[in-house]
């Protein structure tokens, strides 16, 4: 067993500048606790918003571990742990502190790879994947319903818009016109974003329907304000970024934010549903590039520039 452990820590509050590559000491798996040598870390907009100072400033969390999701094999096990042994190929989320080598999580937090689906992959399923879940329960979607996603070819959002295909809903999508033949290939819809967005819905709902549910992953006034104005039942309109707006809006806020719903019995009951879904491609992972340990300043300036279509993946 290793002593030491590469991570990545923000050792500032600011931009991705702050971040460096440090050893540390990633401890002995205690009671039902087992460690993994991580194969692949997933990249998400939470991380960079941590030491952005978005959820506070303190400096007693400094330096401050980044990473929620990760793919990896056992290597020990502590005692009481009940369903993984050594060698074990796992998907873990929610861990702290996953851009490393390697890592102590709960048992609790596991999920087994399915083999079909490849570290990158494994590492950016269960965030993504749970955030959508629990945008389709808050709002009630089902067999019927037309959905609009806006930022459809994100990581959250593809995701959303497979799901909802899934459940049985029609989908109308947000992205700009360099997605819109991924978005079709998965079932839905695509709009542009930007001027005369309220028009280009309006005219697709023709096709597919009357929206009854808007889900926004990408937090504009314009996704807010083109979501109530489309559907009247403020309770199947949710938004997972614009926590502010969704307060004066009266629409729900879901995830990590302040006075946000976290859905966590939601999030953590879809680990295992996922994993399945993504076993034989039903759900398709799609990883827009992988980047070394020591190079997550990178990844994150890319993702914060919100041009990659999928999920950005460590690789230790």
């Amino acid at each position: 067993m290793a002593l030491t452990s590469r991570a990545v820590v923000a050792s500032a509050y600011g931009g991705p500048d702050v971040l460096r590559v440090i050893d540390v000491d990633p401890g002995e798996p205690g009671p039902g606790n087992v460690l993994l040598d991580v194969r692949a870390a997933g990249v998400n907009p939470t991380d960079w918003k941590g030491y952005a100072g978005v959820y506070g400033t303190d400096p007693a969390k400094l330096p401050m571990r980044l990473g929620y999701e990760v793919s990896g094999v056992v290597s020990a096990v502590g005692p009481s742990v009940r369903w993984l042994t050594p060698g074990d190929e796992v998907i873990a989320w929610r861990v702290r502190g996953g851009y490393a080598d390697q890592i102590v999580v709960s048992e609790q937090v596991t999920v087994r790879r399915p083999p079909a689906l490849d570290w990158p992959a494994a590492a950016g399923l269960l965030l993504a994947g749970t955030t959508a879940v629990h945008t389709l329960t808050a709002t009630s979607a089902r067999d019927g319903d037309v959905v609009l996603v806006h930022g459809g070819s994100g990581g959250v959002g593809r995701m959303v818009v497979q799901l909802a295909v899934l459940r049985g809903a029609r989908v109308i999508a947000t992205a700009s016109p360099r997605h819109h033949d991924d978005l079709r290939d998965l079932g839905a819809t695509p709009v542009a974003y930007g001027e005369g967005l309220l028009d280009r819905i309006q005219e697709a709902a023709r096709q597919t329907g009357p929206v009854t549910v808007a889900i926004d992953t990408v937090g504009t006034d314009e996704a807010l304000d083109t979501s109530v104005k489309l559907v009247a039942d403020r309770a199947r309109v949710a938004t997972i970024v614009g926590f502010a707006r969704a307060r004066d809006l009266g629409i729900k806020a879901l995830g990590g934010g302040a006075g946000a719903d976290p859905g966590t019995a939601v999030r953590e009951a879809a680990r295992a549903q996922l994993a399945e879904l993504a076993s034989d491609g039903t759900l398709d992972v799609r990883v827009a590039r992988t980047y070394p340990l020591v190079d997550a300043a990178r990844a994150h300036r890319d993702g914060m520039a919100g041009h990659s279509t999928g999920k950005l993946i460590l690789i230790p």
